[in-house]
């Protein structure tokens, strides 16, 4: 322990140093997480007050949200304050906690969307036993899995990162507290923990997105036993599902699955999946879904009245 207090803080170079580019990205990401926000508390409130938003599948999306907008705040207005600050530094404890809380919400929004595509299964290819096989006893049970399987990864990387040394180098190449620029600066061979941090990110992402594309293969093959508007509906539903899947796997496995490793790209690709994501996922749940519309619209029409 007395290698690592030679570092209380970190310094945070963030997205760019010209002064001109900092300015704009502060507008741009300020409106981003208001949208961001506004958005997802919108869908998560919807949910809670619509008697017509009961179903499984709409409990799931306002959880969805829910963990979009606590992951945003992890992350976004800590970059946005640190654009008009001239020196970007962040404390140990405050760098492990954005680290634990950040791989909290992103391991168990990805269990979340396995048990979304899970409730689409069983909505489309058995909706016969929909009700009973998505009782509130399974949701529940399937909510609490996606949160501790959340907490257990996330443990797993507050753990080797607080068994990190640092010894006097504190410059972190990047606009968040993460695993890969952590080990650049730890003062040990990080080949071993390197690997971990790989299985521990990358694998688990590949092994889901895998596991998921297969899900939704099946799905869609199932649909022609369903009707011209079943179809539509289901694709309608699974396209969204798709869409969301994919903006937030692929970045993901392009920076955790290869060995452990910072390149330029990597910040860019951080900015998508922890900035833009969260903001795009309400819109292209609302925009798909016409209960979901239709339910924001009353919520409206009554808070105006």
């Amino acid at each position: 322990m007395e290698q690592r207090t030679n570092v209380t803080e970190f310094v945070l170079l963030g997205l760019t140093q010209s002064l001109q580019g900092q300015k704009i990205l502060f507008v741009v990401f300020l409106l981003i997480y208001i949208v961001t926000m506004v958005d997802n508390l919108l869908i998560v409130v919807t949910v809670m007050v619509s008697p017509t938003l009961g179903a499984p599948m709409y409990v799931f999306l306002g959880y969805l949200s829910f963990m979009d907008a606590v992951y945003s705040t992890t992350i976004t207005p800590n970059m946005i304050i640190d654009l008009v600050h001239e020196k970007k530094t962040i404390s140990f404890q405050a760098c492990m906690s954005q680290l634990f809380i950040e791989h909290l919400f992103g391991g168990a929004e990805i269990l979340l969307l396995v048990v979304m595509a899970y409730d689409r299964y069983v909505a489309i290819c058995k909706p016969l036993h929909y009700l009973t096989i998505m009782n509130q006893r399974v949701c529940i049970l399937l909510l609490l899995l996606a949160w501790v399987g959340g907490f257990l990864h996330a443990l797993v990387q507050l753990l080797l990162a607080l068994n990190l040394p640092f010894c006097g180098p504190n410059v972190i190449d990047h606009f968040v507290c993460d695993m890969y620029p952590l080990l650049r600066l730890a003062c040990i061979d990080t080949y071993i923990i390197g690997i971990t941090v790989v299985a521990n990110n990358g694998g688990i992402c590949v092994v889901i997105f895998v596991l998921l594309l297969i899900s939704y293969g099946v799905i869609l093959h199932s649909l022609k036993k369903l009707s011209q508007e079943g179809k539509r509906k289901a694709l309608s539903t699974c396209g969204s599902h798709i869409t969301v899947v994919v903006l937030f796997f692929v970045p993901c496995i392009f920076i955790y699955v290869r060995p452990p490793s910072t390149l330029p790209i990597d910040k860019s690709l951080a900015v998508f999946y922890t900035v833009i994501t969260p903001m795009l996922n309400p819109l292209i749940y609302t925009l798909r879904n016409g209960e979901m519309k239709i339910a924001m619209k009353k919520l409206w029409s009554r808070k105006r009245k």
